[in-house]
């Protein structure tokens, strides 16, 4: 497998040039018997398995460009049921140049409100383990730009996320960052989970500290949280779920178009939820371990 493409260059200048293999071998410091041996198609049981990896390792990056080595190694474990350790699947990736795509570091649009009318402890305090669904929520909203020539344009997304199952229970997609934006969101998270009494945990800004925000919390059983000025680390896992969606479908690209840009984060959340494997839940989907929990 490592030396797969020093093999074919061998092979490609002796049959077009005449390039001795001898001296190709000498030059590419590989042995003459192993380069033989491939030649002839009997390759050791150990290196016609790598292939068949390197077969499907190929397929699910050509899908989804933006899978390093332990998330492909992931996807075989809960697509094929194959079960390889991660220097295997990297040792593949790097004969076969997988890489994924770059990361970005991420910018959020928490605006903190100047006169909050209503602040909480942060009593979530980085637990970030839950004992079961609708036990802890997070929320926050972060941004995404779209251009139309020089004119760029903004989107704003509040999402919910459940800390059990790490699904998204609830998300709304607008055009003003504000305290509208936030209600729609916890009122769909409600109407779908009404029986649901979490700690529901935030940042500081503007649409978490008025009073409104907090009554409608008081409503429905709920017990509000919030983090410590300055320290985003305190929602890790909502700010972790916008890096994710950022650099797996939107840093690198330029949306020209309102309603593409909708249909991504809509197609995403889709994927994440129901498609996206995490090694953090037993490389399960958020919603497949949902599912489990209901089941038991």
């Amino acid at each position: 497998m490592r030396q797969l493409r020093t093999y074919q260059a061998i092979r490609e200048y002796h049959e077009e040039i005449g390039f001795p293999i001898e001296t190709a071998c000498k030059l590419l410091h590989v042995s003459r018997s192993a380069y033989h041996k491939w030649v002839s198609g009997k390759l050791s049981h150990r290196v016609a398995e790598n292939e068949q990896l390197a077969e499907k390792i190929e397929k699910i990056h050509d899908e989804y460009p933006d899978k390093g080595y332990r998330r492909l190694n992931d996807d075989l474990r809960h697509d094929y049921d194959i079960h390889v350790n991660d220097k295997r699947v990297l040792r593949i990736c790097r004969a076969r140049d997988i890489r994924s795509t770059v990361k970005y570091s991420n910018r959020g649009c928490t605006r903190r409100a100047k006169n909050p009318q209503y602040l909480a402890d942060n009593l979530l305090n980085r637990q970030f383990h839950a004992e079961k669904p609708n036990e802890k929520w997070l929320t926050d909203v972060t941004e995404f730009k779209w251009y139309e020539g020089v004119e760029v344009h903004k989107v704003y997304l509040s999402a919910i996320l459940d800390l059990y199952d790490r699904r998204i229970v609830a998300y709304v997609i607008g055009e003003r960052n504000d305290n509208l934006l936030v209600f729609k969101t916890f009122d769909k998270a409600v109407r779908t989970n009404p029986d649901a009494h979490p700690l529901f945990h935030s940042d500081r800004g503007f649409q978490y500290t008025n009073r409104t925000s907090h009554h409608r919390l008081v409503q429905a059983g709920m017990t509000q949280s919030m983090s410590r000025v300055a320290h985003c680390i305190d929602n890790g896992p909502m700010e972790g779920f916008w890096g994710i969606l950022k650099r797996e479908r939107y840093y690198g690209k330029r949306f020209t178009s309102k309603n593409k840009l909708v249909q991504m984060i809509k197609h995403y959340i889709c994927y994440y939820n129901t498609k996206r494997v995490q090694r953090n839940l037993g490389v399960l989907t958020p919603m497949e371990k949902h599912a489990i929990y209901l089941a038991a």
